[in-house]
């Protein structure tokens, strides 16, 4: 019971950020959204950051479960890491991380919101902080496993996180040839 209410205000979290913006996104708004009281709310998340951390987490499982799923097809995280993420206004298909998977513009939203959340704590470390560096930091340890030369994971990071922020700030998607080239060059001979 206690995780489906957790999930609850969770996805009510979401909705609103989605919806509304940051700034609607208040304990009261969103404990109203998901039908507990602002003691049950705080009961699960003692503060606004507690949820946003957990929301960001919980974005993390998803984008695990996503990774998994293309390694089970024969991804690599690398090649994973740089699929760009299908955005309404992209018309790049791909098949890794995104591509026409149909969450995408769901996590963009979020991220934004997110990144949205970021911006109003004025660069104050705190648990939504945390909660991304968590997040990016296992894919970072992930693809330094895959590769041999510590440099050239690194790389492959930057790009994939580039790719990440176009989509975020609503860039238009790579030339999907010249996309495909540049992950070939990248991925050439180097995934273990």
């Amino acid at each position: 019971m206690a995780t489906e209410t957790r999930d609850r205000i969770l996805d009510a979290l979401e909705e609103i950020l989605v919806r509304d913006g940051t700034d609607k996104a208040t304990l009261d708004a969103v404990a109203a959204h998901a039908g507990v009281s602002k003691g049950g709310l705080l009961y699960h998340f003692p503060s606004k950051d507690a949820m946003m951390a957990a929301m960001v987490r919980r974005l993390g499982e998803r984008a695990e479960r996503k990774r998994v799923h293309a390694a089970d097809a024969g991804t690599s995280l690398a090649e994973w890491y740089l699929s760009p993420l299908a955005t309404p206004s992209s018309s790049a298909g791909s098949t890794g991380s995104a591509g026409t998977d149909p969450d995408d513009a769901l996590e963009i939203a979020l991220f934004r919101s997110t990144l949205a959340a970021f911006r109003s704590t004025d660069g104050t470390p705190g648990a939504v902080q945390d909660a991304v560096v968590e997040m990016m930091g296992m894919y970072d340890r992930v693809l330094q496993d895959e590769f041999d030369d510590p440099v050239h994971a690194e790389i492959v990071r930057l790009v994939g996180d580039g790719l990440y922020l176009a989509a975020l700030v609503g860039l238009p998607g790579p030339d999907p040839d010249l996309h495909r080239r540049v992950v070939e060059r990248l991925l050439r001979d180097q995934v273990r």
